[in-house]
C-alpha cells in the first residue's frame, strides 16, 4: 500500500509540473504569434552612411512598437543587391530594402533619370521638391510606386557625385581620356564617352577587386562609398564639382504596408520621417568628412576652377546632354527645368 502512495505522488507531482510547464509555455505562445518579423535588405556596409541610418530606423521601429514589429537589417548585399532589390521588395520577397533612385527607377520609368541629369537639380530638397509637388514628377513618382508595389518609408541620401580616380590627378576634362571607367548607371555613359574613357559596367560589389586588379581606375561615386568600401586604398584623386545629389530611400512593400495595424504603420512613418531627416542633414558634412580624411591620407582633390570649369560645363551643354536626350521625355525635362526656374 505504502508503495502505491508513492506512486500516486510521484505522478501528482509529474502532473504538476507538467501542468506549470505548459502554462508557461501557453503564456508564451501568443507573445511569440503576436509578434512580426520584417526583413530589410541593404547594398550597403554597414560603416556606410546609409547603412548606419537603415540600421538605426530599424532599431527605432522595434523599440517603440515594444517588440511587437521586428525589423531585421540585412547589410552587404547579405539578401539582394543594388540591381535586384526593388524587385525584391516588389514580389514581396523582403518587406523593406534600401533602394538608389537613379539605379532602380529609371528601368521602371525612364523619366525619373531627370534626377541624374548634371547639374539640374542644386539640393537634395529641390530634387524631392520635384517629384513631391510638380505635377509632371507626382505623375512619374506615381508610377514608379504604382508599378513596383512599393511606398516611400524615409529618404536616406547616399550623397552628391564626383569623380575619383587612381590613374592621374584630375586636373581637367583632358586628362580623362583613356581611363578605365565604371558605369553603374546607364545615364553616365555619355560623360565618359565624351571624355573618351572606356566604360566597365560594375556592381557595387565588384568594384573594390576591380580596382584592385586594374580593370578600373575611375568612378563617380559618393564621398563617403570610397571609405565605407575601402576604395581609397586605391582611389588618389578626386575632382569636383558635384555632378548630381544621389538620393536613396528605404523603401516597403506596399501590400505588407498595408497589411500591419494601424499603430505600427504610424510606427513605421514617423520613424522614417525621424531618421531620414537625420540623414538627410548630416550626408554632405559626413561627405566632406570623408574628403578630408582622404587628403589626410594624401589624396589630392582638386576642384575645377576658371577656364577648366567652363570646359566642363560646355562639354556637359553641347556633348552630354545632347546624348542624354533619348533617356528621358523633352515635356519632363522641361517641367524639371521650369521647377527648378521657379
Amino acid at each position: 500500500m505504502r508503495k502505491e502512495n508513492g506512486i500516486i505522488r510521484i505522478l501528482a507531482a509529474v502532473k504538476w509540473h507538467l501542468l506549470i510547464i505548459m502554462s508557461l509555455v501557453s503564456g508564451a505562445l501568443p507573445a511569440a504569434a503576436d509578434q512580426m518579423v520584417a526583413r530589410m535588405s541593404g547594398h550597403w556596409s554597414p560603416t556606410h552612411q546609409s547603412s548606419v541610418h537603415a540600421q538605426m530606423f530599424a532599431d527605432m521601429v522595434t523599440e517603440r512598437s515594444g517588440g511587437r514589429l521586428k525589423i531585421e537589417y540585412y547589410p552587404s548585399g547579405q539578401l539582394f543587391g543594388i540591381r535586384d532589390v526593388l524587385g525584391a521588395i516588389t514580389s514581396g520577397a523582403v518587406e523593406l530594402g534600401g533602394v538608389v533612385g537613379v539605379v532602380s527607377f529609371p528601368p521602371i520609368n525612364k523619366n525619373f533619370n531627370v534626377a541624374s541629369y548634371p547639374g539640374l537639380f542644386s539640393s537634395y530638397a529641390e530634387q524631392r521638391g520635384f517629384f513631391l509637388d510638380d505635377p509632371a514628377g507626382q505623375k512619374i513618382w506615381g508610377d514608379l510606386t504604382g508599378k513596383s508595389n512599393s511606398k516611400l518609408i524615409m529618404y536616406n541620401p547616399v550623397g552628391p557625385v564626383m569623380t575619383f580616380s587612381s590613374a592621374r590627378e584630375l586636373t581637367g576634362i583632358d586628362v580623362m581620356k583613356g581611363l578605365k571607367a565604371r558605369a553603374l548607371l546607364k545615364s553616365e555613359r555619355p560623360m565618359w564617352n565624351a571624355l573618351q574613357a572606356n566604360t566597365v559596367s560594375l556592381p557595387t560589389g565588384e568594384v573594390y577587386t576591380a580596382l584592385q586588379t586594374g580593370m578600373i581606375d575611375t568612378i563617380n561615386s559618393p564621398p563617403g562609398s570610397i571609405e565605407a568600401y575601402s576604395w581609397w586604398e586605391y582611389l588618389q584623386y578626386a575632382q569636383k564639382p558635384y555632378q548630381y545629389f544621389a538620393d536613396a530611400y528605404i523603401m516597403a512593400n506596399n501590400s505588407w504596408f498595408e497589411r500591419l495595424p494601424a499603430d505600427l504603420q504610424q510606427i513605421v512613418v514617423e520613424a522614417g520621417k525621424e531618421v531620414g531627416a537625420i540623414s538627410t542633414n548630416t550626408i554632405l558634412d559626413a561627405g566632406e568628412s570623408t574628403l578630408s580624411k582622404f587628403q589626410a591620407r594624401g589624396g589630392v582633390v582638386t576642384e575645377l576652377s576658371g577656364a577648366e570649369k567652363e570646359k566642363f560645363g560646355k562639354l556637359m551643354r553641347e556633348e552630354v546632354m545632347p546624348a542624354m536626350a533619348d533617356m528621358f521625355d523633352a515635356d519632363a525635362l522641361q517641367a524639371a527645368q521650369a521647377y527648378v526656374a521657379n
